[in-house]
């Protein structure tokens, strides 16, 4: 029988944990004009937590083009010839370049410097022209662009620069006279059209040579000089970040420790190295991005620095830790260059904050900044799946920074999951080692952000703190938005606990995108807000300086057993299934299939290549991602799935699924996941999934495996090869109405800050607790339809600012359908 109850969470800043209890909701009748659907109560005289400045910040990773055609404000691509097939299969050194008459890049002596390998050899009466990104080189009317280019020409030569697109010229022609050796030549031009598909051209008269070919718009955000896209640039300092991460994520942790010289055969394959990205660009370093493109490193350090102190906020930046992950997983033993990445490290920090008279402060002075960056603190490592070879590395840095540098706070992480064998290890590591904070990262559905605004409610109060660096729920429409900010109260509420978060990623360039969802979107011409970044926006100007303790009654929910279908699936891998049997409770036969004959009783719902071959059922696609086929009834409840599975060839192991309401909706057993590397429960719910449980693992080839599922209410129990694998049970309730109340000391405003992901309005009794407060709020919704997703054309998901006049100690506010509200309320 189905059983309803419900919940009121109060929401205390100071606990340690959430006190939770159960009472009966009664709804009254529908009719009655004082009829609430919840009840808010607030204790303003009791002092909760206190919310740092640096509370809310942005995570910056070079992914889906961020950097170069993306923030870094260059509009030519492969400036500098150095493109390769090291960066991604189909690159050639001159890519997004054409070439009229004779050219060719060489990489001899010739060169312009060592780390600069490459340069173009253009041949007499020849031209190239550059294609920049997206639809090409976006130019407007009116507005200025400054040319720069190395050149050398012994005998002399004259350059023609040109703007045009297929419809003529777009400015001015430029004569530039070249003669002698490597120089920088510069011309401007003023756009006399508006156009998308510019193109940069560059002819010569005589033999010349050619490197680091740029264009910039004069107007940059702050007009810097090697400057950042200002559009981009505004919509980061719109959200009022109070820290900036950078330079990743997976950039941070993947790939070559070495360096870019000679010594390492100029491995092109690294991962990021501060010291790589300053100085002029044209002297930095190149490198293959991980996300299979080019990193020119024209936006480095420097600029990092400068941009976080542009926007008030903290630089954090992320250092490698010598432990690659992100699907790697190796840990490099090389005592020597373990050194010397601690020393670079150590570097890093005096490149940042120390005295212009110091070794590094002098480079940084040259640069353009003689006062310090005040930088306070350092993250070492990325999402590193091995913890223990992890962990013993941090210790060396952390021993190393801390001894120079007291006062730096050292930040560690916990891995690429919210929960887990390498999670729980992690935390075990860096609760013993004493750290002082630790960051967490995952991407979940929409599903589990609602499940889950209590997750720091218990969480100790005197170990390291927590900084969420990496999270974001699967998508980019409304529905994600809301679950988004439903967990966000409880971050806020937990501000003893968790000291920073940033959603991630912060940009995706709409023509080359690695990965989504992303909180703003571009290309060469706008850019746009997402949902989430609304969501994000609306929290950061609206921090408060610390909690105010408030309760609020929960939502009556049905919970009733698991029930659904069952399904087969593969991941980039050939599988064979055989002897697939469910059995109730009681040991009826519910469904059973040797496949000696055919395979009607399956339908197939996702991509793949499935036929019964010897007796099994066998998908052979190894390129095909998620190939479901599923078999049973939805309305099955208390079973037992057996099914033998064996991997013939591919990246990964098996998907066995079950509880499936249908293709968007239900729970699979992910053996050998992650490249096969691990394995996890994961639940789907409309599409979005989330992990429930992982171990690491790994599924051999050729093997025969027995994979068992015991469904008993809400409780999965796992067997592989006979044995406990693990279980869990599935009881945590999806809350679609969540608030936090928070206090702004500059004006004494409360902030009542309310989430109803319902499909219905909420109309709430509030009770302010006693506090004097003037009669009329200022109110910020943001309520539209959840599957609403802003476009370039079309932004559903707008802030909407409003008065409300009927505040008192007690009163009553409607808070609309698929709504966040925040109400800014005076105290008198």
């Amino acid at each position: 029988m189905p059983r309803t109850a419900a919940r009121t969470r109060w929401r205390l800043g100071l606990t340690t944990t959430a006190l939770l209890t159960a009472a009966a909701l009664v709804p009254p009748p529908a009719h009655a004009e004082d009829a609430t659907d919840y009840a808010i109560t607030v204790a303003p005289s009791t002092q909760g937590a206190k919310i740092d400045d640096t509370m809310y910040g942005v995570f910056f990773e070079d992914i889906n083009r961020a950097a170069d055609g993306g923030l870094y404000a260059e509009l030519v691509q492969n400036r500098s010839f150095e493109y390769s097939t090291a960066d991604n299969g189909s690159y050639t050194p001159l890519t997004s370049w054409s070439v009229g008459g004779t050219a060719q890049v060489v990489g001899d002596t010739g060169r312009l410097n060592e780390r600069n390998r490459n340069y173009l050899s253009l041949g007499a009466g020849s031209s190239v022209t550059n294609s920049g990104y997206n639809t090409g080189i976006r130019v407007e009317q009116g507005k200025r662009y400054d040319f720069s280019v190395w050149a050398r020409a012994a005998s002399g030569s004259t350059l023609t620069v040109a703007l045009k697109d297929a419809a003529g010229s777009l400015a001015t022609a430029r004569q530039v006279a070249v003669k002698g050796g490597w120089a920088k030549y510069r011309a401007t031009f003023t756009a006399t059209r508006t156009s998308n598909r510019g193109r940069l051209a560059v002819a010569s008269a005589d033999a010349v040579a050619l490197d680091e070919v740029s264009l910039f718009p004069r107007e940059t955000y702050k007009n810097q000089p090697n400057g950042l896209r200002k559009d981009l640039a505004e919509k980061i300092a719109a959200l009022k970040p109070g820290f900036v991460r950078f330079p990743g994520g997976c950039l941070v942790n993947t790939g070559s420790m070495e360096d870019y010289s000679e010594a390492s055969n100029w491995q092109r394959k690294r991962s990021y190295q501060w010291k790589d990205t300053i100085g002029p660009v044209e002297e930095r370093a190149t490198n293959a991005n991980v996300w299979g493109y080019n990193q020119s490193y024209g936006l480095g350090y420097y600029e990092y620095f400068r941009f976080s102190e542009d926007i008030g906020a903290m630089p954090l930046p992320v250092v490698p830790a010598l432990v690659t992950g992100c699907g790697q997983n190796k840990a490099t033993d090389d005592e020597a260059l373990l050194k010397r990445h601690i020393q670079d490290t150590l570097d890093l920090i005096e490149f940042a904050g120390g005295p212009a008279t110091s070794t590094w402060g002098k480079v940084r002075a040259r640069m353009g900044h003689p006062e310090p960056f005040h930088l306070t603190h350092i993250g070492v490592g990325n999402e590193e799946n091995l913890p223990e070879e992890f962990f013993a590395r941090f210790e060396r840095f952390r021993t190393a920074i801390k001894a120079k540098y007291p006062d730096i706070t050292v930040i560690s992480n916990s891995g690429p999951d919210d929960a887990g064998t390498t999670f729980d290890t992690a935390w075990q590591l860096n609760r013993e080692g004493k750290v002082d904070m630790v960051d967490e990262h995952y991407y979940n559905s929409p599903n589990w952000f609602l499940q889950n605004n209590d997750r720091y409610d218990s969480y100790d109060r005197e170990g390291p703190q927590v900084f969420l660096g990496e999270y974001a729920s699967q998508g980019n429409a409304w529905k994600n938005g809301l679950a988004e900010a439903a967990f966000m109260t409880g971050l806020e509420r937990n501000a003893d606990v968790v000291k920073l978060a940033s959603y991630a990623p912060l940009l995706a360039n709409e023509d080359y995108v690695q990965w989504r969802p992303d909180m703003i979107w571009f290309n060469n011409r706008a850019s746009w807000n997402s949902a989430n970044y609304e969501v994000q926006k609306l929290f950061m100007n609206n921090v408060g300086d610390r909690v105010v303790p408030s309760r609020a009654t929960g939502t009556p929910h049905v919970s009733g057993p698991i029930t659904g279908a069952v399904g087969l699936s593969t991941w980039a891998t050939s599988a064979a299934y055989d002897d697939v049997l469910v059995t109730s409770a009681d040991g009826s036969t519910l469904f059973g299939d040797d496949f000696s004959g055919d395979a009607s009783k399956w339908k197939h719902n996702g991509t793949g290549s499935w036929s019964v071959q010897d007796g099994a059922y066998v998908q052979t696609d190894t390129a095909a991602e998620n190939t479901m086929v599923t078999a049973g009834d939805p309305a099955w409840k208390d079973y037992d799935l057996h099914v033998k599975a064996t991997k013939k060839s591919g990246k990964e192991g098996f998907l066995v699924a079950f509880g499936l309401k249908d293709t968007g909706t239900y729970y699979w057993w992910n053996l050998g996941g992650w490249n096969n590397t691990q394995s996890a429960i994961e639940q789907a719910v409309n599409g979005g999934k989330g992990t429930l449980m992982t171990k690491a693992g790994s599924i051999e080839t050729g093997r025969a495996y027995d994979i068992d599922i015991k469904v008993r209410g809400r409780q999965v129990t796992l067997f592989l090869d006979g044995k406990e694998w693990g279980s869990f049970t599935d009881d945590k309730p999806a809350e679609p109405f969540r608030q936090v109340v928070t206090q702004d000391a500059r004006t004494g405003d409360l902030i009542v800050k309310v989430v109803n992901a319902r499909s219905a309005e909420a109309r709430t009794a509030v009770d302010l607790g006693g506090a004097k407060v003037a009669a009329t709020a200022r109110v910020t919704t943001l309520a539209a339809d959840e599957t609403a997703v802003n476009t370039e054309t079309d932004t559903p998901v707008t802030p909407v600012a409003s008065t409300f006049r009927g505040v008192a100690k007690k009163f009553t506010y409607t808070f609309p359908a698929h709504s966040v509200t925040f109400l800014r309320i005076k105290q008198s």
